[in-house]
């Protein structure tokens, strides 16, 4: 009796690890980005364009928030404009506040920037095709969500003003 519990007790110390490994691969999930946040990310460039929005306090006008990090260790970046793209191509965005991004750094526009946007197409849960243009990184295209100043997370977003 004891004999069989001894080699019970061995195979399934043997057989977990292997049973375990079944579901690791390259493509696992836990291996993947994960964005937790309500803005959107583009990865593909020299930039990284990170949890990109516009906040809006009124229908027609908002403010474009992203992180943007640089991932040229040696060279600094400059976010040179930020346009309406494809079927958004009228929206109007006026730059305003820091613009470098440093080597190797991060640009919050949130906090470092005011990039005020003015389209119809600007309403709370609607997506916008916009554009970031930088001097080096070349342009990067992004589809960002649209939402309200009234949400507690973004009530501290400067807004254009008559919004």
């Amino acid at each position: 009796m004891i004999v069989r519990r001894s080699i019970a007790a061995a195979a399934v110390v043997l057989v977990v690890p292997v049973v375990a490994g079944c579901g690791v691969n390259f493509n696992a999930q836990t291996d993947q980005v994960y964005n937790p946040t309500v803005g959107v990310d583009n990865r593909n460039g020299q930039v990284d364009v990170l949890n990109a929005l516009i906040v809006s306090g009124s229908d027609g006008s908002g403010t474009v928030v992203a992180s943007l990090s640089n991932n040229d260790e040696l060279k600094d970046d400059t976010l040179t404009s930020v346009t309406g793209a494809l079927d958004d191509s009228s929206l109007k965005v006026t730059p305003g506040g820091e613009t470098t991004i440093p080597a190797g750094g991060l640009l919050n526009m949130a906090t470092q920037s005011k990039f005020f946007a003015h389209g119809k197409q600007i309403t709370p849960g609607a997506f916008v095709n916009i554009t970031f243009n930088f001097a080096h990184a070349g342009a990067i295209p992004v589809d960002v969500p649209v939402v309200s100043s009234a949400n507690p997370d973004y009530e501290q977003v400067p807004l254009p003003a008559g919004s």
